[in-house]
């Protein structure tokens, strides 16, 4: 097994140059209250505290960084499983085509297969330049219009049913009118990661159910939910980091660039809006709500941008299947 940057030494070094401080500052204090010399005693205090706390913040951004080369180490082999396969099977199938005479059926077949792999390479090109635009797209103003919601959580549906050969009874559909005001692209790709994470993560047969509900005068809000294993509750801002799967990517099952929920995060928060994720109460999966500017489709005005999203309500615990055992759980709204 390939070991990535290992976080042992830097805790032993640190939490040995920790106790040593403390250690000198004890016998410091000791040795000056004995001799009665009180302003040395603070000023060596004072000082012991800084070292203290310049070396604890050391070791922190240390853990950091080895944690952010870990994820980037993951996201690297995610990066080259995502464009290897794809690139090999269009390969075996142009192989077949120049050393076989198939019929006109089957090379229409083969040429649908291989559009899904350059739709799917195209896709994880568009997610690698969305994420590197990012930071730069936050300080900018953006084009922003009315958007039907109803319809574009429709096309992502479809795209995403499509992707993964789901039946019309694995994802249920539960949409009123409703209109956003944000960009159709921001919009599209923030559903169909959720979509694509719901299938992924999902139950052996997915079974997804999307929601959008008006939120008041000027929010709307939609909820994705799965069947999956669900969220760990100590997971549930991490899932959001750039580069962040859990675990290591040699043992991982789930394809993925770690790059989606970030995604997510920043083009929600872009929009002036919020995410939050929680379990599902008795039954398994976790629930993604996305809570955004909007209104009623028969509201012809946009909201007020500058609108503050509703306060939320105290979140229940509730009980959720995140791993093999049950245990209370509550919303976590991340932005």
């Amino acid at each position: 097994m390939v070991h990535y940057s290992s976080r042992k030494w830097p805790i032993v070094l640190g939490v040995t140059l920790l106790a040593l401080i403390v250690a000198l500052l004890v016998i410091w204090i000791v040795n000056q209250a004995s001799s009665g010399q009180w302003g040395m005693l603070i000023l060596g205090a004072i000082f012991f505290s800084l070292v203290l706390i310049g070396i604890s913040v050391y070791l922190v951004l240390t853990l950091k960084e080895v944690n952010l080369s870990r994820r980037q180490a993951n996201f690297i082999a995610a990066v080259t499983h995502e464009l290897k396969s794809p690139i090999a099977s269009i390969k075996l199938y142009l192989q077949t085509l120049d050393m076989r005479e198939v019929d006109l059926d089957q090379q229409r077949e083969f040429h649908r297969f291989m559009l899904e792999d350059v739709q799917r390479l195209d896709a994880l090109i568009d997610h690698l330049l969305a994420a590197a635009r990012m930071d730069h797209l936050e300080q900018t103003e953006l084009q922003q219009e009315n958007v039907d919601v109803a319809a574009c959580l429709t096309r992502c549906v479809e795209m995403v049913a499509r992707r993964y050969e789901l039946d019309d009874s694995q994802i249920e559909l539960d949409l009123v009118p409703g209109t956003a005001y944000g960009r159709t692209e921001d919009l599209e790709m923030i559903f169909s990661n959720l979509l694509d994470n719901a299938v992924k993560y999902g139950g052996k047969q997915p079974k997804i159910h999307v929601r959008l509900r008006t939120n008041g005068k000027e929010r709307i809000a939609v909820r994705i939910s799965d069947n999956g294993r669900g969220v760990r509750f100590e997971l549930r801002r991490k899932i959001f980091r750039r580069f962040f799967r859990g675990g290591s990517e040699l043992e991982r099952t789930a394809v993925g660039t770690g790059l989606g929920l970030y995604l997510v995060r920043s083009l929600v928060k872009r929009s002036k809006g919020k995410i939050s994720v929680s379990g599902r109460g008795p039954l398994p999966g976790a629930t993604f709500e996305v809570d955004l500017p909007g209104h009623a489709a028969a509201d012809e005005h946009p909201p007020d941008k500058s609108a503050a999203p509703p306060a939320t309500a105290e979140p229940q615990p509730s009980e959720t299947k995140a791993t093999s055992t049950s245990s209370p759980q509550h919303t976590t709204e991340v932005t």
